[in-house]
């Protein structure tokens, strides 16, 4: 077994994903550049990401990240997956057409999220078998955080599994946590959950943890001052995927929307996501700052990334599934991996140096790769 208690002489530091659909193919790709780089400048084949973290915390796609990072899989391996699953997810994009998403919504109905559901949950398997929250803290010394939403009692839910969280959660398996926090309204199913400790016929069912928690820092942030040791210091690196552009220009006529104007209400979760990945991102700075200021030391940075360019814009559906999308999000995460790498090199860049410091830190792959065998 791993010893969990953290080293008080290093930094308490957690990786915190967001979730965004399918652009979690750009964070994936991000991520694998920017540990190829420093695999490659530390002379070893490759980087056990997730083992740079006490704590990873995911939403939703961000979810699917950290659990793969969790139990040592490459982000080149979570980047295939959308590759060659996401059109099966989302067999029916919600285009910028009225009639699309009302044929979807009015006479498919459940039909297509049910495809996609079933297409999801095999994903999941594949890439995560049956690991649960509790192997990956005792096996792997990691804890996990990941926001869903219980629809049984219209409340949050955090699956956690941390030294101090207790058992609830310990015997959920990650691909069923994953669905669970996935489970975007519109978009797909509903997650029908086992509960482990319960029976085979008792089951619990779970929204997307993005109604709430899309960006799940704060989630993060109380879990880390809960589990670090007093004295030691706090770092959290924040990871987005690609926004759009801030804002939209509504004429006052154009304010008495209804809801074909509001595609039926699939064009509610982009906006949540963009106002929720500000909000949380400004709180969770003033909190740190606060935090500090009393004694304890905790550092928040969101990795930057570039703006989306006019010809992105097309790609930035969470249900964008097309060949071309996928390349043009890949290329999008490899060029911010690039100027993060150029912030890293700077001297004077506190935050680049602590990006630096972190994946200078980050434990090399064993060259086997870390085999499901060690989860049994």
């Amino acid at each position: 077994m791993t010893d969990t208690t953290p080293v008080p002489d290093r930094p308490y530091r957690v990786l915190c994903i967001d979730g965004g659909g399918m652009r979690g193919i750009y964070t994936a790709a991000l991520l694998d550049k920017l540990t190829n780089y420093y695999a490659r400048l530390r002379n070893v084949e490759a980087l056990d990401v997730g083992k740079g973290f006490d704590l990873i915390a995911g939403t939703s796609t961000g979810a699917i990240l950290g659990c793969a990072a969790a139990i040592g899989r490459p982000m080149s391996s979570v980047v295939a997956l959308y590759e060659e699953h996401g059109a099966a997810i989302f067999p029916h994009r919600i285009k910028d057409g009225i009639l699309s998403p009302l044929w979807r919504a009015v006479v498919k109905g459940g039909r297509i999220v049910r495809a996609g559901d079933f297409a999801l949950q095999a994903a999941l398997r594949r890439e995560l078998q049956n690991v649960t929250m509790k192997q990956v803290l005792d096996l792997r010394g990691i804890s996990l955080s990941v926001p869903a939403v219980s629809m049984e009692k219209h409340r949050s839910w955090v699956f956690k599994k941390t030294p101090r969280s207790g058992v609830r959660d310990d015997n959920y398996q990650l691909a069923d946590v994953c669905l669970a926090s996935s489970a975007a309204p519109i978009y797909r199913s509903l997650a029908a959950v086992r509960d482990p400790d319960n029976g085979s016929d008792n089951f619990r069912v779970f929204a997307d943890g993005g109604l709430w928690a899309n960006n799940p820092v704060l989630v993060a942030m109380i879990d880390a001052l809960s589990c670090a040791e007093p004295d030691q210091p706090i770092e959290i690196f924040s990871i987005g995927n690609v926004s759009r552009p801030a804002g939209s220009q509504i004429q006052p006529k154009e304010v008495h929307r209804g809801m074909l104007s509001w595609k039926l209400g699939a064009e509610i979760g982009p906006l949540a996501i963009d106002v929720q990945e500000f909000a949380y991102d400004q709180m969770a700075r003033f909190f740190a700052g606060h935090i500090s200021k009393l004694g304890r030391s905790v550092t928040h940075i969101r990795l930057p990334q570039q703006e989306a360019s006019s010809t992105m814009l097309r790609y930035l559906s969470l249900d964008e599934t097309r060949p071309e999308a996928l390349k043009a999000l890949i290329a999008h995460g490899y060029d911010d991996a690039d100027m993060v790498k150029s912030l890293c090199d700077r001297p004077g860049h506190p935050e680049g140096r602590m990006i630096h410091r972190l994946f200078n830190e980050v434990p090399p792959m064993p060259k086997a790769g870390i085999p499901m065998e060690v989860f049994q």
